[in-house]
């Protein structure tokens, strides 16, 4: 993931300094450079503990809404994978449904907010449905990531009705939301993760 917030590192920024304030790429790209200096220094031995020390260290590193929204993902996704060392298709996709209700009672936001919400939720649902057809994690993830970049991209002629892009009002229309676009990052480093497993 910190491969990838650092080769999208502008364009986060250039998004949110339209909408927001300015800084999204460079607070993911704090919270992720954490994240792997936390991850590289504690004895982190399974997915599920992986992710909750991701939560915890976003929460502590990364400024305005996004540490607490997607740090609180990570964590309430660590919780629900627990310490199993293999992690199954079913086992994700619960993870997934966890986090997402977790974003949304902190931040209130539903599909059409134009918030990650938008990028979230349809990739959740594409992981469930690809594994209720039985799909492995690869196959769950690409669909996912499709489901999270398209989510994202149809945010641009929303108008935000949440965070710091709802005080524009109709001028936050046209622009794609910083957050939901980095959710798709996410997707897009999870597919890269398991590709060959």
């Amino acid at each position: 993931m910190l491969r990838l917030v650092e080769q999208n590192k502008d364009h986060l920024t250039s998004l949110d300094s339209a909408i927001g304030d300015a800084d999204h790429g460079v607070n993911m790209l704090r919270g992720f450079t954490a994240v792997v200096a936390a991850v590289d220094k504690r004895d982190a031995d399974s997915p599920g503990e992986v992710l909750l020390l991701t939560g915890n260290t976003l929460i502590s590193t990364v400024g305005g809404a996004s540490g607490p929204l997607f740090g609180s993902a990570f964590r309430v996704a660590g919780k629900s994978l627990g310490k199993d060392s293999d992690v199954t298709p079913a086992q994700l996709a619960a993870a997934l449904h966890d986090a997402l209700a977790a974003i949304r009672k902190l931040g209130a936001a539903s599909v059409g907010d134009k918030t990650m919400v938008d990028a979230l939720a349809p990739a959740t649902d594409a992981f469930q449905a690809a594994v209720d057809d039985g799909a492995g994690i690869p196959v769950a993830a690409k669909r996912a990531l499709h489901a999270a970049e398209d989510g994202a991209a149809a945010t641009i002629p929303l108008q935000a009705l949440k965070g710091r892009a709802s005080y524009l009002g109709p001028r936050s229309v046209g622009h794609q939301d910083p957050g939901a676009t980095s959710t798709a990052l996410l997707f897009r480093a999870l597919v890269t993760a398991t590709e060959g497993s």
